[in-house]
């Protein structure tokens, strides 16, 4: 299992005010916007969430926390854990809470729109739907078509970004990049022939004027002959 931030929120709060950590700092290691770390420090946001010490949870070390206080540019790091669980694979679709089911929908016209790409069967797996649903969303058959909006399904909370770009990437493999369109530059071979070719009528005045200038040199010189003979 990859080594996630645990509590994220209560571990924010906890080093709000108990660390000199700025506010990006505090944002970075715990995956928070910075203004939402901002929040928590006036008291706007996380109000009631009791600050979880990551110090104690193994999952930050106070070396970390001294060198972030010592240097405001200095990202912490999460701390490796010491026993790792092996990950289960996930058999199924994904479980969906009740006061966010409604809107899959929404979720799943926002992927049929932007990741075309995408197939059924991945779908199901982001957001915990039925292949029928998919089908009737993309045939606009759903009974709630009229009313429904494209969301972001990572901003819903449905999946995660990580989730979402694996299976676009899962699913682009095998799709070949599409030929550029409009105006490009000609290849370096054919733009050195062209110049080759446009100084050619260079040289050939050059050539011209040479000729022309080596006759009325000769009839000068014809002309001198025929005076000094008379």
């Amino acid at each position: 299992m990859a080594n996630q931030l645990l509590m994220p929120k209560a571990t924010a709060v906890w080093l709000v005010d108990n660390t000199a950590m700025s506010f990006e700092q505090i944002a970075f290691f715990c995956h928070l916007h910075p203004l939402e770390v901002r929040a928590i420090a006036d008291g706007e946001a996380a109000q009631g969430i009791k600050g979880q010490d990551p110090v104690m949870t193994g999952q930050l070390s106070r070396e970390e926390i001294a060198k972030a206080e010592a240097d405001p540019n200095y990202r912490p790091r999460l701390s490796e854990p010491k026993v790792r669980i092996p990950e289960q694979k996930r058999k199924g679709p994904r479980y969906t809470p009740l006061s966010k089911r409604q809107d899959r929908p929404n979720a799943i016209l926002w992927l049929v729109r932007n990741h075309p790409e995408l197939k059924d069967a991945q779908i199901s797996r982001l957001v915990g739907t039925t292949k029928s649903t998919i089908e009737q969303i993309r045939e606009r058959k759903h009974w709630n078509s009229a009313n429904l909006a494209p969301m972001d399904p990572v901003t819903l909370g449905l999946c995660s970004q990580i989730d979402l770009d694996l299976e676009v990437q899962r699913a682009s493999r095998g799709i070949a990049p599409q030929a550029p369109s409009g105006d490009t530059l000609l290849p370096a071979s054919m733009t050195e022939t062209l110049e080759v070719r446009t100084n050619e009528p260079e040289e050939e005045k050059e050539l011209d004027a040479s000729a022309v200038f080596a006759k009325l040199t000769s009839l000068k010189r014809t002309r001198t002959d025929e005076d000094d003979e008379d």
